[in-house]
C-alpha cells in the first residue's frame, strides 16, 4: 500500500513538473522575458504537423487562436501565406534545444523533411550524418532542418537537458551585428555574452533564452509578411515598457488590448526591421 502510494505521490508530482516546465518564464522586476514566435502559414495543418508531430510540440486552441506550446515559449499560427522564408530576413531562423539529435533528426527525415546542415555552416565544418559542430570544439553538436514555408529552424543537442524539447534561441542577422545586439540590451535588458575573436556570432542572454545575432554577408530585410511574422517579448508592466521606450524615441504602434487571451499588447520595429510583439499576461496561458 505504501509503495502504490509513493507511486502516485511520484507520478503527480512528474506531471507537475512536466506542465512547470512547458510554461513561459514569468517576466518580473521590469525585465523582459522572450515569448513567442508569430508565424504566417500557407497551410496551419502543414505547420502543426512539423512543429507538434516532427518536433514534439503540444497543440493548442485558444480563442479560435492556432498555437503550439514548447517549454519557455508559443509558436502563434496564422494562416496567411507568407512573402517568403525566414532565411534573407532579420530573423534567419529559431533555435530549440534536444537531449539526443540522432532521433530527432530519424524523424525528421522519415517524415520528409529536408535536412540543411551542411549549407547552413561554414564549408571547412565538418558533417557527419547531418550532424556538426565547430571543428575548435567550443560548440555544441547541431543540425539545421527545413520546414514548411522554408521556415529554417536549428536543432541544438544539450544532453543534460530534461524536457525533451525546449526553446534554445533565437537568431537573429544584420550588417551590423554588434549594434543590433547592443540594442536587444539596452532596449530588453539582455545580458550581453563574453566576446572572442573566435566566435561566429555575438549573444545576449534572457531567462530561458538566448538571442544569437551574426554578421549577414548580403543585406536583409524586415520580418513582417515572411513566414516568421514577428518575435515577441513578454513583460510584466506595459503601460511602464511603453513609457521608457518613448523616452528612450522608440515608437509603438497598434497598443491594444486582446481580451479573449487576456493579453494587453504593442507592437514596434527594430531599427533592422524586426517586427516586435510586446505581450502582457501571456504567462497565464496553459
Amino acid at each position: 500500500m505504501r509503495c502504490c502510494r509513493f507511486l502516485a505521490f511520484l507520478w503527480v508530482l512528474l506531471l507537475l513538473v512536466g506542465q512547470a516546465s512547458a510554461q513561459l518564464v514569468a517576466a518580473k522586476d521590469g525585465r523582459a522575458v522572450y515569448g513567442h514566435h508569430h508565424v504566417n502559414a500557407t497551410s496551419i495543418a502543414a505547420h502543426r504537423t512539423f512543429f507538434v508531430d516532427a518536433l514534439g510540440g503540444v497543440s493548442m486552441a485558444i480563442a479560435g487562436r492556432e498555437i503550439v506550446k514548447f517549454p519557455n515559449v508559443f509558436i502563434f499560427l496564422r494562416e496567411q501565406a507568407p512573402t517568403g522564408g525566414s532565411v534573407g530576413t532579420t530573423a534567419d531562423h529559431l533555435g530549440l534545444s534536444v537531449p539526443d539529435l540522432r532521433p530527432v533528426i530519424d524523424k525528421l527525415k522519415a517524415a520528409g523533411y529536408r535536412m540543411i546542415t551542411r549549407e547552413s555552416v561554414p564549408p571547412e565544418w565538418p558533417v557527419d550524418s547531418d550532424v556538426t559542430r565547430n571543428p575548435a570544439g567550443a560548440g555544441r553538436s547541431i543540425a539545421y532542418v527545413m520546414g514548411p514555408d522554408d521556415l529554417k529552424v536549428e536543432l541544438v543537442q544539450i544532453p543534460d537537458q530534461k524536457a525533451p524539447v525546449a526553446l534554445q534561441h533565437v537568431h537573429f542577422f544584420s550588417l551590423q551585428r554588434a549594434a543590433m545586439r547592443d540594442w536587444y540590451v539596452k532596449v530588453f535588458g539582455a545580458s550581453a555574452g563574453a566576446e572572442s575573436a573566435e566566435a561566429r556570432f555575438l549573444t545576449a542572454a534572457l531567462p530561458g533564452v538566448s538571442l544569437n545575432f551574426s554578421e549577414s554577408r548580403a543585406p536583409v530585410v524586415g520580418t513582417k509578411g515572411r513566414v516568421v511574422d514577428h518575435v515577441g517579448f513578454e513583460v510584466d508592466n506595459l503601460p511602464q515598457v511603453l513609457k521608457r521606450l518613448e523616452a528612450m524615441g522608440i515608437m509603438t504602434e497598434n497598443v491594444r488590448q486582446v481580451p479573449d487571451l487576456g493579453l494587453s499588447i504593442a507592437f514596434l520595429t527594430d531599427p533592422w526591421g524586426t517586427l516586435i510583439e510586446l505581450t502582457q499576461g501571456l504567462a497565464t496561458i496553459r
